[in-house]
C-alpha cells in the first residue's frame, strides 16, 4: 500500500513539471510576448496553447502504448510506429482524406482506427506460430508491412496530387495544425484508453512473464491481450488522425522509465504518461523555434533520438533473437 502511495506522489510531482514546461515552452515561439501580451493575445489562445495541449496528449498516449505493447508482445523493441501501427493508421488518414472526411466529427480519425486495427490483425496472424510469437518475425513484419503502407501513401498522393501536401503532413508528423477541435476529439479517447490501461497494468506485469503462467494465476490471456490491443490502437489512431505519423516515442519513453523503474508496469505506466507527456512537448518546442521562422518536423526529432536508441536494443539483444 505504501508503495503506490509512493507512485502516485511521484505522478504528482512530474505533473507539476509538465505543467511549469507548459507554461515556460508557451512563451517561446517566432512571436515573443511579455506575460499580460501572452494572455491578451490570440495567437496564444488560438495557435500557440492548442498546440502545447495536444502535444502533452499525445505524448502521454504514445509513451502508453509503447509500454503496453511492450508487455504484450514482451520484446522492449516494439512500438506503434516499429510495427507499422502508426502507419497503418496513417493510411487511414489519407484515405479520409481523398474522401473529404475531414469535417466529419469521427471521419479521419474512425479510418485511421480501421486501418490500425487491419495492421495489427496483420501483425497476429503472420508472426505468431500457435500462442508464441517469434521476435525476429514480428519485427519483419512490421517492417515489411510499413514499407508497403508506405508505397500505397506514395500512390495515393500520386494519384490524387491535390492532396498531396495534406497527406505528406501525415507522413512526417507534426503539430503545426494544431486546434482545439482536435483537443476536444483526443481527450475522451485519453481518458478511456489510459483508464483500461490503468485497470490492467498489473495483468501486464504477469503477461510478461507468459502466456500460461498468467493464465495459472487466474488473468483471462485473450481477453486482457484483446482489450488493451484495441484500447492501445484506439490512441494510436486518432493520435495519428491529429498530428500524422511521429515516430520511436512509445519505444523511448517505456524504455528510459524502465531502466531507472525497473520492470514493474504499475510504475512504468503511470510514469510514462507524464515523462512521454514531457518529452513530446520539449521535441515539439524544439521543432518549432530551433530554426525560425522555420519549422522542423516533430518526428524527424523524436526519430534522431529514437533511431539510435532502437539500434543500440537491436544490438544488445542480438544474442536473443
Amino acid at each position: 500500500m505504501k508503495k503506490q502511495h509512493n507512485i502516485w506522489i511521484i505522478c504528482l510531482l512530474l505533473a507539476v513539471v509538465v505543467a511549469v514546461t507548459m507554461a515556460l515552452c508557451a512563451g517561446l515561439g517566432v512571436v515573443r510576448f511579455d506575460r499580460q501580451q501572452l494572455l491578451e493575445s490570440p495567437i496564444f489562445w488560438n495557435l500557440r496553447l492548442p498546440r502545447i495541449v495536444l502535444s502533452v496528449l499525445v505524448g502521454a498516449l504514445l509513451s502508453v502504448c509503447g509500454g503496453v505493447y511492450q508487455s504484450v508482445f514482451r520484446n522492449p523493441l516494439t512500438d506503434p510506429y516499429v510495427l507499422g501501427i502508426s502507419s497503418g493508421a496513417s493510411l487511414g488518414a489519407a484515405i479520409a482524406i481523398i474522401l473529404g472526411w475531414e469535417s466529419y466529427l469521427w471521419g479521419v480519425g474512425g479510418m485511421a482506427l480501421a486501418t490500425a486495427l487491419l495492421t495489427i490483425l496483420l501483425i497476429f496472424k503472420i508472426s505468431s506460430i500457435g500462442n508464441r510469437m517469434h521476435t525476429t518475425t514480428l519485427l519483419l513484419t512490421g517492417v515489411c508491412l510499413t514499407f508497403l503502407i508506405t508505397a500505397v501513401i506514395s500512390l495515393l498522393m500520386a494519384l490524387r496530387q491535390d492532396k498531396m501536401e495534406s497527406i505528406i503532413f501525415w507522413t512526417m508528423g507534426s503539430f503545426a495544425s494544431a486546434s482545439w477541435f482536435d483537443v476536444w476529439i483526443l481527450i475522451p479517447v485519453a481518458v478511456v484508453g489510459l483508464f483500461v490501461v490503468l485497470y490492467y497494468r498489473k495483468d501486464l506485469n504477469l503477461l510478461l512473464a507468459g502466456s500460461e503462467t498468467a493464465q495459472s494465476l487466474g488473468v483471462e490471456v485473450e481477453k486482457v491481450r484483446r482489450r488493451l490491443l484495441f484500447f492501445t490502437t484506439l490512441m494510436v489512431a486518432f493520435s495519428v488522425s491529429t498530428c500524422g505519423v511521429i515516430g520511436f516515442v512509445g519505444l523511448v519513453v517505456p524504455h528510459c522509465v524502465r531502466l531507472v523503474c525497473g520492470a514493474d508496469n504499475r510504475r512504468i505506466i503511470p510514469y510514462s504518461i507524464f515523462i512521454g507527456a514531457l518529452f513530446m512537448l520539449l521535441c515539439d518546442t524544439l521543432a518549432r523555434t530551433l530554426l525560425p521562422p522555420n519549422e522542423l518536423p516533430v518526428g524527424s526529432i523524436t526519430s534522431l533520438i529514437g533511431a539510435p536508441m532502437f539500434i543500440y536494443l537491436l544490438y544488445k539483444s542480438k544474442r536473443k533473437i
